[in-house]
């Protein structure tokens, strides 16, 4: 249900953003929205919600702006629930709340830009597996327009990292991050095997929270010949529950491998990744299967 602020917190903008996504379950119909789950009987299904509450909340977050109603069906009208503009400024909030619970209650508190195989973030990259990527833009390395990460390719290859060296500077003590160091082996092992990748059907495209000019940078120095996206503004991260953490006032995607068939489908999720070089043959053997099957 919506709160109302106290007059003594009128001017907390702290306060104000509780009222509004405060709820557990408004927090909840965020990140699934986010993921794709945009209609009520799937927000339902997911959440294991009640039809009453489920409406409460969906009512209460389209009259403070974080929702829309858009309707996709006219015979009766039915409506989904998209993120507005306002909305979409809640991913990096729910990042960064998925980061503290995987640092401090998940993990033990340590900076990491890796994970534990058993660990719950491995887990979660896991069960990505059969599932579908919802439609969205990012803005590629080359000219900063909006472009879909998934290519028309039979297979495409999604490979996530943190951030690389060039145009720099790093922050302070990132070598000491453990999963931090390696960007630019990937992206040059990736360059590499990229012609491999084409005559398997498959597109390669690197993805990390950097700015599409300083990946453009980098794309030039190294010759990178398939496109860097930017998901600056966190949201495949929030549509796949991607791993991220913090380092230098920034959230940063935790390395990962993904394989998206042309139906959207996730074939393969590897996280964490500890060998670079063999990520990339599985990703290329994986491809293969892939196209093989189309």
């Amino acid at each position: 249900m919506a709160r109302s602020v106290p007059e003594r917190d009128a001017a907390c903008a702290i306060a104000q953003a509780a009222a509004v996504v405060g709820d557990w379950w408004s927090l909840l119909i965020v990140r699934e929205t986010a993921r794709g789950h945009c209609r009520f009987d799937a927000l339902q299904e997911e959440l294991g919600i009640s039809r009453k509450v489920l409406s409460e909340r969906l009512a209460h977050l389209v009259d403070a702006a974080v929702l829309e109603k858009v309707p996709y069906q006219s015979g009766p009208v039915r409506h989904e629930y998209r993120l507005t503009r306002s909305g979409r400024g809640l991913l990096p909030v729910l990042l960064s709340m998925q980061d503290w619970a995987d640092r401090w209650l998940l993990g033990d508190g340590s900076l990491s830009g890796t994970a534990d195989e058993d660990s719950a973030e491995a887990r979660r990259v896991a069960g990505l597996v059969g599932e579908s990527l919802p439609h969205l833009d990012l803005p590629a390395h080359r000219d900063g327009e909006p472009l879909d990460p998934v290519a028309g390719a039979a297979a495409t290859v999604l490979f996530c990292y943190p951030a690389t060296g060039s145009p720099g500077p790093l922050p302070d003590g990132w070598a000491g991050i453990p999963g931090a160091v390696g960007c630019t082996l990937e992206n040059r092992l990736f360059r590499d095997a990229y012609d491999d990748f084409r005559a398997a059907g498959a597109e390669v495209r690197g993805v990390s929270t950097q700015r599409p000019d300083e990946q453009r940078v980098f794309a030039v120095e190294e010759d990178i010949p398939f496109l860097l996206l930017s998901d600056v503004d966190l949201r495949l991260a929030a549509a796949l529950r991607l791993p991220v953490f913090r380092a230098g006032q920034a959230l940063r995607l935790k390395r990962a491998v993904l394989v998206v068939d042309r139906e959207r489908v996730v074939r393969l999720a590897r996280f964490p990744v500890t060998d670079i070089p063999g990520a990339v043959r599985e990703a290329l053997a994986v491809s293969r299967q892939v196209a093989a099957g189309s």
